[in-house]
């Protein structure tokens, strides 16, 4: 080995040992869960942890956070209760059924962020804001409010089914677009406990 060969390996050394020094030397991030939320404009992970408290205990919440799968999407409980919180912190920019108003439509197969198809993605645009006027929600929603407003919001869906990812199959073939006026009982069963007024 040449002197300059010797040299150029002698600064390599140093570099990828001062890189690992570097990495070690970040603090270490608290328990993850599975899913990774990312803020849809800038890609930063968003901390789950802020944000107005509980709704983080609950089963599809723990479910959610672990897997990505909202098992509030057919949930008549969770719908109910996702159109109420949906009518007070979405419909005045989103429109009373999604159509869009000074915010985007939500209830057809066209998304302004396509990584809102998923849940995660829409979880994450409520979560942390978006461009625009589409500021953080995580003050006035829990992240268990926000999976059932994500439940109304794809209830209200009107485009083919074959492109609600959100849907298992068999939820696909049960599929029904969403008809103006339909309710769910006050005491209708299910994971959702009605909201406190």
């Amino acid at each position: 080995m040449n002197r300059q060969t010797k040299r150029l390996a002698a600064i390599l050394g140093l570099a990828l040992a001062s890189a690992c020094v570097t990495a070690l030397a970040q603090p270490a991030a608290g328990p993850q869960s599975g899913t990774v939320f990312r803020n849809t404009v800038t890609g930063e992970v968003l901390d789950t942890a802020e944000g107005k408290a509980g709704g983080r205990d609950t089963p599809g919440v723990k479910a959610f956070f672990e897997s990505g799968k909202n098992l509030y999407i057919d949930d008549k409980s969770c719908l109910r209760n996702g159109e109420s919180l949906f009518a007070t912190s979405c419909s005045g920019c989103h429109g009373h059924l999604a159509e869009g108003k000074l915010g985007p439509g939500l209830n057809d197969n066209y998304w302004t962020y396509p990584a809102n198809t998923e849940d995660t993605g829409l979880f994450s645009t409520i979560f942390g804001g978006a461009n625009g006027m589409m500021g953080p929600h995580n003050e006035n929603l829990t992240p268990d409010e926000m999976l059932q407003v994500i439940a109304w919001i794809r209830h209200l869906y009107t485009g083919p089914a074959q492109d609600a990812v959100w849907l298992n199959a068999e939820q696909k073939k049960a599929y029904k677009p969403f008809k103006e006026g339909e309710t769910f009982p006050q005491d209708v069963k299910g994971q959702c406990k009605p909201l406190e007024n």
